[in-house]
């Protein structure tokens, strides 16, 4: 169930990297699902020296609202031909048929998730919708997404929003691992089409 409630405010916190790493490292020890974790140090040094974006959105609880926490959080950055990274350089070979790199923006959402307890809010949502308004601002245009076949809601999310599957790798073994890549081109006219009413703010230190 997605929420299609104009009035629902969502506050979201956009990070310099040094602060966003250590909180999104936080985030992935404590909250996340992933096996594999990512640590602040990690995140550094991936999004160091390209443009990157790092987003958590917050809410209180609903038997105390003078608690805060994160509840969700989104952390994308550029891919480009000529990646030295291993990763990235596989990444970008495996997205070389689907996508146009020449002389275009891609944003690759490389991270995120929202607590099991928040879900189906719009908080994700709201995340995305913030990512591709920033995206538009500097220029990309494109975002790509990575996720599981078995991640349901994610997909289900990325599907209302108009993400297109460009890509489908099969796991033999079990389905539900296989990986499947998304794609959103970006025009100004898809910030009209936005529903969430967010609130965003930069982090001070």
């Amino acid at each position: 169930m997605y929420n299609s409630t104009s009035d629902v405010e969502y506050f979201i916190t956009q990070y310099d990297l040094e602060q966003g790493a250590l909180e999104i490292g936080y985030i992935e020890e404590n909250f996340a699902e992933y096996p594999r974790k990512k640590t602040a140090a990690e995140i550094v040094r991936r999004l160091s020296g390209r443009s990157h974006l790092i987003l958590m959105a917050t809410a209180t609880l609903p038997d105390d609202p003078t608690t805060v926490l994160p509840v969700s959080y989104k952390v994308a950055h550029e891919i480009r031909i000529g990646e030295t990274e291993p990763k990235l350089v596989d990444l970008v070979g495996r997205l070389s048929e689907a996508i146009q790199f020449e002389d275009r923006r891609i944003l690759y959402t490389w991270i995120g998730g929202t607590r099991r307890d928040w879900r189906g809010q719009g908080h994700f949502r709201a995340l995305t919708e913030q990512q591709e308004f920033w995206a538009i601002e500097q220029g990309f245009d494109e975002i790509v997404v990575k996720t599981k076949n078995k991640f349901y809601e994610m997909r289900g999310t990325l599907d209302h929003l108009h993400f297109e599957v460009i890509k489908y790798e099969r796991n033999l073994r079990d389905n539900a691992e296989s990986k499947v890549y998304l794609s959103k081109k970006l025009v100004p006219e898809l910030i009209s089409r936005h529903r969430g009413n967010r609130i965003v703010t930069q982090a001070t230190i």
